[in-house]
């Protein structure tokens, strides 16, 4: 089936294709059971490229900044736009998350548990690109031991910021899997190689005490909830502390009083376009079609084209001011980054970066899985190209004060930064590391949400029932579980809900008593018309 066909027939709160809970299970725990071909060479490979940017890092260590590129006239570079990049896009996955969860979005749930690993990686990764700023690894003990504290030093609140952010999306990521550890642990009771008791063992330690009681779910939902309202100013802070340390400077392109917008805008922009991208990974190599559908990435595809749209603005916001003012250091700067040296690499972003990417969602032929991936894919890579003319440029302007000349140049000579196998090897490592991490998370926690999920299939049919409920002459139909209650009683620390044999418990036979296994989801009424139609409105039940 093609995007386009799948753009129409594909589109209710989850595939009609989807016929039970043991499939929903099933594909959950998919990745944590089962071991696929293409897994081990992917982590080999991976991580070979890790251990390069290990080996380039001891380089560094032993011949210093000068073996990356750095010298008196560019001391400021690449490792300042990674540590802006990897910090920026976790901001996307867990804003997003927090966002589609406060506006109760039904259709968000198949994205959260991608959305949320994915800032769960890729932060600390970021992290790490703090300490070239310091210019020695050991330097870093003054940013935890109080006696060494700046408290006048950006970098260090930059730190507070980075390190709050970091244990709220610990958190953030811990409470929504609180509900599907005792389902994971009693799937995997019938496993018994050493990895699977492993993941057993840690499943009842850190879900133990969820029975899926009401007032356990509500504490539980109250939580999430408080947290998703955290995470959006903490994460703003983030990025606003983070553009302290270029706009508290006296330097021509980094003094910008818009940079606390710009760069968490930034932030949002490409984090959203990395969710997309790890979506589409995780739909393909797991077996994801069923659930994460083309009206998903559609939908993200929207809230992408709003951020671009916004960035793009104050882009053309920040040149225009500058360019303006027509002093001779801000127009130095100007001239170079627009048709002087770096216009490469500025027009390239704003191309691939900014027009592509709207073009691709504004024609209705390319609004679909493949358009919006390769969409965001530019995005990522554009907009790492940006923090590089955000960072470049400045850094290797002269401070020389002269009239401005016919070549744009503020006095004296500008310097040039040159990339080595240092930082390439270093940032490389840094990209393989978040695919890499992400496949050793879906190794011990399930790729779907299964508690949520299952969730909005119950309210879901509370809505048919009330409707019918309404209209004389219709019966209220039958659901599984009473009103309030989880479909799945999970196991608790006294006593275990195991399947009775194989991987997963086997529905009952036609006419059972009790809650049935079998069909649920295809039961379903969407309740939202637009959760059929990305495009347009629509019509009917399924």
């Amino acid at each position: 089936m093609t995007d386009a066909e799948s753009s129409t027939g594909d589109e209710g709160v989850l595939s009609a294709e989807v016929d039970s809970r043991r499939q929903l299970w099933t594909t959950a725990m998919k990745p944590v059971v089962e071991t696929p071909r293409w897994w081990w060479p992917a982590v080999l490979g991976l991580g070979a490229v890790v251990v390069l940017g290990l080996v380039a890092w001891a380089v560094q260590l032993a011949d210093g900044l000068g073996a990356a590129g750095y010298n008196d006239g560019a001391f400021w570079s690449v490792y300042e736009a990674d540590l802006v990049t990897f910090i920026g896009v976790s901001y996307g996955g867990a804003v997003v998350s927090a966002i589609l969860r406060l506006t109760k979005a039904r259709w968000r749930a198949p994205l959260t548990r991608i959305a949320e690993a994915t800032a769960l990686v890729t932060l600390p990764i970021g992290m790490l690109f703090i300490i070239p700023h310091l210019g020695s690894p050991t330097r870093v003990w003054e940013l935890v031991w109080p006696p060494y504290w700046n408290l006048s030093s950006p970098i260090l609140w930059d730190f507070f910021a980075v390190s709050t952010y970091l244990l709220a999306t610990v958190v953030f990521f811990y409470l929504p899997l609180v509900p599907d550890l005792p389902v994971g642990a009693a799937l995997l009771e019938h496993q018994h190689d050493r990895r699977a008791a492993f993941t057993r063992g840690l499943y009842r330690l850190l879900g133990s005490r969820w029975s899926g009681k009401a007032p356990q779910r509500r504490l539980l939902e109250g939580a999430i909830g408080l947290l998703a309202i955290m995470v959006i100013p903490l994460a703003v802070s983030v990025h606003s502390v983070l553009s302290f340390a270029f706009a508290s400077s006296s330097r021509a392109g980094y003094s910008e009083t818009i940079f606390p917008v710009y760069f968490v805008v930034a932030a949002l922009y490409s984090g959203v376009a990395l969710v997309i991208v790890t979506a589409a990974a995780a739909r393909r190599l797991f077996g994801l079609k069923a659930y994460i559908h083309t009206k998903h990435f559609v939908r993200l595809g929207f809230i992408l084209v709003a951020f671009g749209a916004a960035y793009l603005y104050l882009t053309f916001t920040e040149y225009l001011v500058d360019g303006y003012s027509n002093t001779s250091d801000l127009a130095a700067w100007v001239h170079q980054v627009l048709v002087g040296r770096y216009w490469i690499p500025f027009w390239f972003y704003f191309v691939a970066g900014g027009v592509l990417p709207l073009a691709l969602m504004a024609w209705r032929r390319t609004r679909s899985v493949t358009g919006v991936v390769a969409g965001s894919s530019l995005v990522l890579v554009a907009m790492w190209v940006k923090r590089l003319v955000i960072v470049v440029p400045p850094a290797t302007e002269p401070l020389v004060q002269r009239t401005l000349g016919p070549a744009g140049l503020s006095g004296g000579a500008w310097g040039t930064y040159h990339f080595t196998w240092v930082p390439i090897a270093i940032t490389l490592a840094a990209t393989a590391a978040i695919p890499l991490l992400l496949l050793v998370v879906f190794r011990f926690v399930p790729i779907l949400p299964i508690d949520e999920m299952e969730q909005l299939v119950l309210e879901a049919e509370d809505v048919t029932t009330a409707a019918r409920r309404a209209v004389p002459g219709l019966e209220p139909s039958n659901r599984p579980g009473a009103a309030g209650e989880p479909l799945f009683l999970p196991s608790t620390s006294t006593a275990t809900a195991s399947p009775p044999s194989g991987f997963l418990p086997a529905a009952p036979p036609p006419g059972a008593e009790g809650p049935p296994i079998g069909p649920l989801f295809n039961q379903m009424t969407v309740a939202d018309p637009s959760d059929l139609d990305p495009n347009g409105p629509s019509r009917g039940t399924r």
